[in-house]
């Protein structure tokens, strides 16, 4: 399941935190890439323990901790601290999957990455290219969305990010690991508490009464023996 979170920052909150990036020292992105990553893997980052970096996945972690989308689409139950990178023009991130298991620096907690997420920071007219494409079963989806919009996708997935060919792409990536650990259960029960919430505001109408008939039936499937 991808989900869009539209406007986790605000215009003038996701400006604040570019013009922050702008002017951070950056790293090689590949420190914390795993073996396959880091083969290939062309872009920069902000170390974990740079003050900067750690008080810009606050003001996320915030953000997120506001957003009833996200907590809807994810259930969060661990967030890898926030982190953020930098493709200038000629960067970018082939084709891999990420690690399974991240370990959060100077702590013994382990996540799990059902969900990975990438914040965009930049707005999308300032660069070309640096869209992330995400493979499913529905074949490869190409992501460029405006600076403050988060997509959310399942971290098994197969994914890259396409190389920047003008101008400067700013963002922050995370992983989530949920209470729900299937991605296809997930879905079955995002898709319920959305039609829920139409029903509570009184706006359902007749997709919600098929969005419920499709969510009894792969309930159905699931759990019916012919």
């Amino acid at each position: 399941m991808l989900v869009e979170i539209p406007s986790l920052l605000n215009t003038e909150q996701a400006a604040a935190l570019h013009e922050r990036l702008k002017a951070a020292s950056w790293v090689d992105g590949r420190v914390t890439a795993g073996y396959q990553a880091a083969a290939v893997k062309n872009n920069a980052q902000l170390a974990e323990d740079d003050p900067t970096a750690r008080e810009l996945a606050d003001s996320v972690l915030r953000a997120l901790e506001r957003s009833a989308l996200f907590m809807s689409a994810a259930l969060p139950l661990r967030v890898y601290p926030p982190m953020f990178n930098r493709y200038a023009e000629g960067q970018a991130f082939g084709t891999h999957v990420d690690t399974a298991i991240r370990s959060i620096p100077a702590t013994p907690v382990r996540v799990r990455t059902d969900l990975s997420a990438t914040l965009f920071l930049t707005p999308p007219d300032e660069y070309d290219g640096g869209e992330l494409v995400i493979e499913d079963s529905y074949g490869a989806h190409a992501v460029k969305l405006p600076a403050g919009h988060l997509i959310l996708y399942p971290a098994g997935s197969l994914h890259d990010v396409r190389p920047v060919t003008r101008g400067v792409r700013y963002g922050c990536f995370f992983w989530v690991q949920s209470m729900v650990r299937l991605d296809s259960d997930r879905t079955l029960l995002f898709d319920l508490d959305t039609a829920i919430q139409s029903l509570a505001r009184g706006d359902a109408g007749k997709a919600v009464t098929v969005q419920l008939t499709g969510i009894y039936h792969n309930l159905l499937r699931r759990w019916a023996e012919t």
